[in-house]
């Protein structure tokens, strides 16, 4: 038993032995590198490319690992044979070398006995586009997905037949889908045949993305050149004639004097400073100094030196004229196929009329986002002003007064969505109370003398705001949103708009349909109407006109308050908030038709559409923007005084 044992240990030894003595030259991958041992030891990125496109293409199972060690400048080479290997330091200027074929350790040895291979950034980037194949075919979809982001980050044509390789394996839709959309991209810009790029240009014509539009704008740019006649192998678009076309004749001559066929213009400060240069006693080529401030004589003065040889013959107009007619002046794609531009201004004119009529859709729900906060902001004012009317000014102080309550309760309840569901209606109680006090401790005093009640009101204001100042400093507060409120509804490259935007649109809906069922079917609503049309008759009926206009101005001040959440979700939550949608709801209710709901309604969809529209004519301006809708407003009072939908009752003034 023991003989057995030792001859089987014999055995292993000597089968350990023959395997160290193996020739470390004998792998596939090692015999590729021996094949360009020249090419690698120079390592230049004019000639190193098909070393590293066979080593790619090998199908090796470990020729990526070998490009990744290159490109870490992990890869030694011994001296003593010139064989290649992959190296780790395992003491100071010691290595130990590992085979790149099955990873076998070849021994350790000092650095002297190395040279390193130490590619260049060029080499590097040469290595890093042949491992996007390998990162294509990764078994991991997040590697695949990576090594799509690096060709999207830095497209080239040596990208496109390992991304077309990679494409009939791809099993994730999502990454076929953006495998095919950035191989059409590419062939677009690098692909050989005209036909497979014309058909890559027809297939993104639909497309609005930028990338789209960055991949078919350089197609058709055009650059001006001159030539002595019109060259018959370029992509010519234009002729063109200097002084007309888009090119003057000064900048067309410059053309020429750049590329060195003409003599550069004399220009009047030349001219003098010639003249100047030439001054003997006096006179310049015998004409006095005190004549030369006539501009013909300085002419002929310069023409004489011209023709005695000391200066450059004068080039003028004369000059430029006769030099420009020997010339051809046109403008030129940089792509040469005719086939290729003109697919590609049509894909681009495609293209251009679809991002216009999506452009008028973002603009059109911008308007309506903006309107939707307008009519949220008057909703409140439109029962106060408009059934009661009362010119409430410190309507606006509601709103911030809502505003805080929401910022209030976020600093109690950390969870965003369960404060704003309780700032809600914590809201609306909080500025009913203060809408009814308000109501009951001065406005009662004051109805039928709206000049006092438009005073006693913006006292108040200015009252609130400096307690919310005392309270709450100046410094702006932030009223948080949920997160599932957070980003935007991305429908297309050119239409989006926030969640925050739709939630404010839905709750401004939501409140229309609780106002009309107040209004409606509710006996405040029908008291309420009652006062409004004749409050006389009301009270002989026994409504009591003071209850019912103490609930009335409290209902517009909680809507207010809700309002003030709704805003804050957007905007800062400051003392002045209120003050930066008072004049917008006052227009919104008196424009719309004042005591009418739909009035407010329609009155909030045109004043959101008009300033979204002119800001979209004057976007550096928002404040000409503005102004330019309250001229219009005024002018729009003058021929309907009574808004768009009018009511009849008191509010009217019947």
């Amino acid at each position: 038993m023991k003989r057995l044992f030792l001859a089987c240990l014999a055995l292993f030894c000597a089968c350990q032995i023959a395997l160290a003595q193996t020739p470390a030259g004998d792998g596939p991958l090692q015999q590729l590198l021996q094949e360009n041992r020249a090419l690698i030891e120079k390592s230049s990125r004019t000639s190193i490319g098909p070393v590293i496109a066979a080593i790619a293409d090998s199908g090796l199972p470990q020729a990526r690992g070998f490009l990744e060690a290159w490109q870490n400048k992990d890869i030694w080479q011994r001296k003593e044979d010139g064989l290649f290997f992959v190296g780790e330091e395992v003491a100071k200027r010691t290595y130990a070398l590992s085979s790149p074929d099955d990873g076998t350790l070849a021994g350790e040895y000092p650095k002297k006995e190395l040279k390193q291979l130490k590619p260049n950034s060029g080499v590097r980037a040469l290595i890093a586009t042949a491992l996007v194949q390998f990162q294509l075919s990764d078994p991991d979809p997040a590697t695949r997905a990576e090594g799509l982001l690096a060709i999207e980050r830095a497209p080239g044509a040596d990208l496109l037949a390992p991304l077309r390789a990679s494409i009939p394996g791809e099993e994730d839709p999502a990454l076929k889908a953006r495998k095919t959309r950035l191989e059409r991209l590419l062939t677009i810009a690098y692909g050989a045949d005209e036909a497979e790029r014309i058909d890559a240009i027809k297939g993104v014509s639909n497309d609005l993305s930028v990338d789209v539009r960055a991949a078919l704008n350089p197609l058709v740019a055009v650059t001006v050149e001159v030539a002595e006649e019109l060259p018959e192998d370029r992509n010519i678009t234009r002729t063109l004639t200097p002084g007309e076309d888009g090119i003057s004749r000064n900048d067309a001559y410059d053309m020429l004097v750049t590329a060195g066929h003409v003599p550069a213009r004399t220009t009047a400060d030349a001219l003098r400073q010639t003249l100047a240069e030439h001054i003997e006693g006096g006179r310049v080529a015998g004409v006095p100094l005190a004549q030369l401030s006539n501009e013909m004589i300085r002419q002929k003065v310069y023409d004489s030196l011209a023709s005695d040889g000391k200066v450059d013959p004068f080039v003028g107009e004369e000059t430029i004229t006769i030099a420009l007619s020997h010339y051809v002046f046109f403008e030129t794609y940089a792509e040469p196929s005719a086939a290729v531009t003109d697919a590609a201004e049509q894909a681009l004119e495609t293209i251009g009329t679809k991002v216009a009529l999506n452009q008028a859709v973002d603009l059109g729900l911008d308007a309506v986002s903006l309107a939707s906060i307008y009519f949220l902001a008057a909703i409140g004012l439109a029962i106060t002003f408009g059934l009661m009317g009362v010119i409430n000014m410190a309507h606006g102080e509601f709103i911030m007064m809502g505003a805080y309550t929401g910022y209030v309760v976020q600093q109690i309840i950390p969870n965003h969505t369960v404060s704003i569901l309780v700032a809600i209606p914590l809201a609306f109680a909080v500025t009913f109370a203060a809408g009814v006090a308000m109501e009951r401790l001065v406005i009662r005093h004051l109805y039928n003398r709206p000049l006092e009640t438009l005073l006693a009101t913006f006292g108040i204001s200015i009252a609130l705001q400096q307690l919310a100042k005392n309270i709450f400093g100046t410094q702006a507060r932030p009223l948080t949103a949920p997160g599932w409120l957070d980003g935007a509804w991305m429908i297309n490259d050119v239409v989006s708009i926030s969640y925050i935007r739709i939630a404010i649109f839905v709750l401004a809906l939501i409140f229309l349909a609780l106002f009309l069922f107040i209004m409606r079917r509710t006996r405040l609503g029908l008291e309420t109407r009652a006062v409004t049309q004749n409050p006389r008759m009301a009270s002989s009926m026994g409504i009591n006109p003071g209850r019912v206009n103490m609930l009335t101005f409290g209902l517009g001040s909680g809507i207010a308050g809700i309002a003030g959440v709704a805003i804050g979700l957007f905007a800062k939550v400051t003392s002045e908030l209120g003050q930066d949608y008072i004049v917008q709801s006052f227009m919104t209710v008196v424009v719309g038709g004042v005591g009418n709901i739909f009035g407010t309604l329609a009155g909030a969809a045109m004043i959101g559409s008009l300033q979204k529209g002119i800001e979209w004519l004057n976007p550096s301006n928002t404040l000409a923007a503005q102004t330019y809708m309250i001229i219009f407003i005024i002018i729009f009072i003058q021929f309907r005084p009574r808004g768009i939908i009018a009511l009849k009752g008191r509010a009217a003034g019947d």
